[in-house]
């Protein structure tokens, strides 16, 4: 038997890392086991998020929104940028720098707190027993006082769309496309597939969307789905509803004829590449021996209960491998709680302040209940919303489309939900989480002042406008 330790953490992404780090901060012995290794065979930290996920989706994104602002927005703003072009290769160089950079500054915080990296494949045992499988087969085994599993998740695959290198790819094979595709092909109207069609369509590709269902973002609010969808198409993205992929076949080594059925009946398109992106499931193959403890549901999801105990004394499960959004912040609370808890503090988290972001443009966020699911729960609730049209600061800054929605409940007066599309949606949302956080009320946010000009005074107008007391729109008339 090898080293002991207070932790073993299995698992290095969003989730993982964190944990590792706040458990040695804490002054407990903690080791993170982590599969993932580069073409050198050192260790790659960070999970799908920082490599393959949310970082490097972010920096195309902001590249391509630079492009898409200099060759549409610039002129009316005086500015004169002819021909301006983007290089592919450049783009997906400059993320690949980002991620090394960030990686790198993971494996510098597990030295400075002290965590001890174990390379490999990790298995939980009976009995709080870690077995780590490295690259070279050789297997190790470490005793620990508590375990955290954080093995994270990996993209669904369909049947009728099977990966091909090159050609049918998924999120990771997506990210390192480097040429402009004439038509590219998405399946799966979510984050990934919105957020990569709006990369390539700002470079210039025609996007088809296929989402076998027939609501656009049916988890969002309504009325977010409903703008977001108008300006996406706007964007060029053709969003095609209830069209389910039924087949794919490869042209000539270099296309892809995509089949699929809508209410119309069978249909085919041919696309220079196809994306994936259907949704992910818990990586938990492999995970666990017969006799450790832990219990799996149906999906593969780890049995948890509210501070991520499994049914194992000492051993806890976290991220996405569990119930829950599959988010990355939600994760490394998760992480944060779990370490705290195994320190010996009180520990807490509030599942119903867990913000969603989409990183197109206009991003689209969101926090707490929407306005479909308070109408099914029977809660009866006020609304305010105010466009970022009439915002003097968006539009000084030409991102004047979408808006800030609020909803609070009518007899407390305590808000329930914000929800916004918006140029910087996904920073103005931490402002309705904390309110949410700190169960504040819509007057609470009406009484608070907020700078000018500002963009966040779109929150402010939102809360006013609850009690139809928005200043800088005209209110609803009173029945």
């Amino acid at each position: 038997m090898s080293d002991k330790f207070d932790v073993i953490v299995i698992g290095a992404g969003p989730g993982g890392y964190v944990a590792a780090i706040r458990a040695a901060q804490l002054g407990l012995k903690t080791a993170c086991v982590e599969k993932w290794i580069d073409e050198k065979g050192g260790t790659v930290l960070g999970g799908t998020c920082l490599n393959v996920g949310c970082i490097p989706s972010k920096a195309m994104l902001e590249t391509t929104h630079k492009l898409h602002e200099a060759q549409h927005g610039f002129a009316a703003q005086g500015i004169v940028a002819e021909n301006v072009s983007i290089d592919p290769k450049a783009m997906v160089a400059r993320k690949n720098g980002i991620v090394k950079n960030l990686t790198g500054g993971i494996a510098g915080l597990f030295k400075a707190n002290g965590v001890t990296t174990l390379a490999g494949t990790g298995k939980l045992l009976a009995g709080k027993q870690v077995e780590v499988t490295a690259a070279d087969g050789s297997v190790s085994t470490y005793q620990a006082d508590n375990v955290i599993l954080a093995s994270g998740s990996v993209p669904v695959e369909i049947p009728p769309a099977p990966l091909t290198d090159g050609l049918i790819l998924d999120n990771a094979g997506a990210l390192d496309i480097d040429e402009t595709p004439e038509h590219l092909g998405i399946i799966g109207a979510g984050v990934i597939g919105l957020e990569m069609g709006s990369i390539w369509a700002r470079c210039g590709s025609k996007v088809t969307v296929l989402e076998a269902m027939d609501d656009f973002l049916a988890l969002a609010d309504q009325d977010l789905a409903k703008e977001a969808k108008k300006l996406l198409t706007k964007q060029g993205l053709d969003i095609k509803l209830g069209a389910r992929c039924t087949g794919t076949e490869i042209v000539d080594g270099k296309a892809v004829k995509v089949k699929y059925t809508d209410s119309e009946g069978d249909k085919e398109l041919v696309v220079d590449k196809l994306i994936v992106a259907v949704g992910r499931r818990p990586q938990t193959n492999g995970l666990l021996a017969e006799d450790a403890g832990v219990s799996l549901d149906e999906r593969g999801f780890i049995f948890v209960d509210e501070n991520c105990r499994t049914g194992a004394p000492g051993v806890y499960a976290i991220g996405d491998s569990v119930r829950g959004p599959m988010l990355a912040h939600k994760a490394s609370e998760e992480g944060i709680m779990v370490a705290d808890i195994i320190a010996g503090h009180k520990a807490a988290m509030n599942y119903d302040c867990i913000p969603n972001i989409i990183y197109t443009f206009p991003e689209l966020a969101w926090v707490g209940k929407t306005e479909q699911q308070l109408k099914a729960e029977g809660i009866k609730y006020k609304s305010g919303k105010f466009p970022f049209a009439a915002s003097g600061r968006a539009m000084a800054a030409n991102a004047t489309e979408g808006f800030v929605k609020m909803l609070a409940d009518e007899a407390t007066d305590r808000i329930l939900g914000v929800h916004i599309v918006g140029g910087i949606a996904s920073e103005l949302i931490a402002q309705g989480v904390i309110a949410m956080e700190f169960a504040s009320s819509a007057e609470d946010l009406q009484l608070t002042v907020f700078a000018h000009p500002t963009v966040s005074e779109a929150i402010h107008e939102a809360a006013l406008a609850v009690d139809n007391h928005a200043i800088h729109i005209a209110n609803r008339k009173k029945r």
